[in-house]
Formats: C-alpha cells, sequence, structure tokens
C-alpha cells in the first residue's frame, strides 16, 4: 500500500506543529486571536473607504483588495487550523484541502502583484504628482487590480490542478498545518516534472518580477525624496510610504526564503508559514491605520457621529 498509487483520498491528515505538543494550546490561543483581529481589521479598512470620501482614493482602493485577500487568506486556513490545534483529530476533508489549494494559490500570487502595484502607486504619487490623476485615473487602477487577480486565478487554476491530478501514494499525511502545492507534490508517486516546471515558472513574475518592481519603485523615491530642501517634504514622503514598505518586507522576506530558497528543516518552513499566512493578515490592517492621520480621522468622525446620534435619540 505504501508503494502503490491510489485515488485522491477522503481525508488528509496535517501533522502541524504535532512535533511540539506543549505548543498546541498557546497556538490555538494565538490563533483565536488573530483571526478575530485580522477579520475586525481588514473589515474596518473595507468599511471605512466605503463610506469616508477622503479614503476614496487609488492607495484605498487598492488597501481594499489587500484587506480582501488577507482575509481569504485568514478565513481559508485558521479555522481548519483551530480546529486541528483544538481537537484530537488533525484531518481534513478532501474537499476543505482541495478549497484550500485553489484559495491560497489565487491569494498569495495576486497579492504578489498588487503589492507591486502599490508600489507603482506610491512612486507615481512623489515622483509623479503633478501628474498622479491623470496616470492612476480611476479606470487604470481598476484595470491593475483585475489583472492582478486574473494572474492569480490562472496560477491557481494552471498549479492546483495539475496538482491534484497527480498520482498519490498510499499514505495521505501532509507535514504541515494546511494543504499547499509544495506539500502535495511531495506525496506524488508520479512523474512531477511539469508541475515543478511550472512551480519554477510561476516563480519568475510573482516571486522575482514583483519584488524587483517594488525594488525599482523605492528605490526612485528614495533619489526623488533625497533631493527634496524641506525636511518637512521628506518627512511626508517617507510617512506615506513606510507604511507599504513595511508590508512588503513582511510579506516578500518569508516568501521568498520559503518558496525559492526551500528551509531544510520542516519545523522552520511552518513556522515561517504561519507568521506568513496567520500573523502577516493581523499586521497589515495596524501597519496601515496606527500612523494613518486619514484613517484616524475617518474613525473619529464615525465615533463623534455616532455619539451625537445617541445623544439625540436619549433627547
Amino acid at each position: 500500500m505504501a508503494g502503490g498509487n491510489v485515488s485522491f483520498p477522503n481525508t488528509f491528515v496535517l501533522l502541524g506543529f504535532s512535533e511540539y505538543p506543549w505548543l498546541q494550546i498557546p497556538l490555538f490561543a494565538v490563533v483565536l486571536v488573530s483571526y478575530l483581529l485580522t477579520l475586525i481589521g481588514n473589515s474596518s479598512i473595507i468599511f471605512l473607504s466605503m463610506v469616508e470620501p477622503r479614503l476614496q482614493t487609488p492607495m484605498y482602493f487598492f488597501l481594499d483588495h489587500l484587506s480582501l485577500l488577507d482575509l481569504s487568506i485568514s478565513c481559508n486556513i485558521a479555522p481548519q487550523l483551530l480546529a486541528n490545534l483544538w481537537g484530537p483529530e488533525k484531518t481534513i476533508a478532501s474537499w476543505g484541502c482541495t478549497t484550500q489549494v485553489y484559495v491560497f494559490s489565487c491569494t498569495s500570487c495576486t497579492e504578489c502583484a498588487l503589492l507591486a502595484v502599490m508600489a507603482f502607486d506610491r512612486y507615481v504619487a512623489i515622483c509623479r504628482p503633478l501628474r498622479y490623476s491623470l496616470i492612476m485615473h480611476p479606470w487604470v487602477c481598476v484595470w491593475l487590480v483585475a489583472v492582478s487577480w486574473f494572474s492569480g486565478l490562472v496560477n491557481s487554476l494552471l498549479q492546483a490542478t495539475l496538482t491534484l491530478q497527480l498520482p498519490l501514494c498510499g499514505h495521505h499525511i501532509l507535514d504541515h498545518f494546511f494543504c499547499e502545492v509544495p506539500a502535495l507534490i511531495k506525496l506524488a508517486c508520479g512523474d512531477t516534472t511539469v508541475i515543478n516546471l511550472s512551480l519554477t515558472l510561476v516563480a519568475i513574475p510573482f516571486g522575482m518580477v514583483a519584488p524587483v518592481i517594488v525594488l525599482i519603485s523605492y528605490t526612485l523615491i528614495a533619489r526623488a525624496v533625497l533631493k527634496l530642501s524641506s525636511t518637512e517634504g521628506r518627512h511626508k514622503a517617507l510617512s506615506t510610504c513606510s507604511s507599504h514598505l513595511v508590508v512588503v518586507t513582511m510579506y516578500f522576506g518569508p516568501g521568498i526564503y520559503l518558496y525559492l530558497l526551500s528551509p531544510s528543516k520542516s519545523s522552520q518552513a511552518k513556522f515561517l508559514s504561519f507568521f506568513y499566512c496567520i500573523i502577516t493578515p493581523l499586521l497589515n490592517p495596524l501597519i496601515y491605520t496606527l500612523r494613518n492621520k486619514d484613517v484616524k480621522a475617518a474613525w473619529k468622525g464615525i465615533l463623534q457621529f455616532q455619539s451625537w446620534g445617541k445623544l439625540f435619540k436619549v433627547s
């Protein structure tokens, strides 16, 4: 049985962090809190940009979609991880595994493309301010976001479909806490040349070209900022870009190390994936809102409106 090919199983066993049994409850608490805060934080950004006119700009339009991607990643992985950390069962149904593979492949690559688009947006805002409204026209923004989502969807359909069609060996145990393409490939008995080639080809636009676009954008931004004579102007330009730069570093840093360099220890890979899938979606809204005056002003306006509404209701 261990050496023969089998059809796609009804369930998979997710080993997760079973080699660290003492971590199960602490990790459950971390995932639960992170999941709830991720839902609140990212939903708040989407809500604010819909109701607050000053946030209806290209930057917040892109940020809306980044929040939507973070919500998708978190909702795709966190509930199953919570169930496996809490209970004795470490299994996932085949339909759940399939869903995780497709959704994660789509959202992770879409986010790579979107972060590159957001870097270009910051470049235009700082280096070409007089032409910003012309270059970043609303229809251009819609087109850029549509291309980002479409590229992630195509990648998902290609990679996930090829992976799920591979003949599997007798066991169906994944040394991971969720289903993703590299983990499933390790279970394959057949020839994986095609899927490995597709992974390599996908790594070029999403894992290499997108970070290069970000790097070029911020290099040009840095040159433009250094030429500014006003200290206040430099500070404003840097504060505009600092949030996005931190998010980009948190996303591409672990991602490149995890998927392009492939750490030798599985435990190291799992903890990197944990940060990538659970912690990063939580930190993104915090990074973008804590130092953002527009978001703070929007929240202040909404809270004041609610306070006046309650006052008039009592009167």
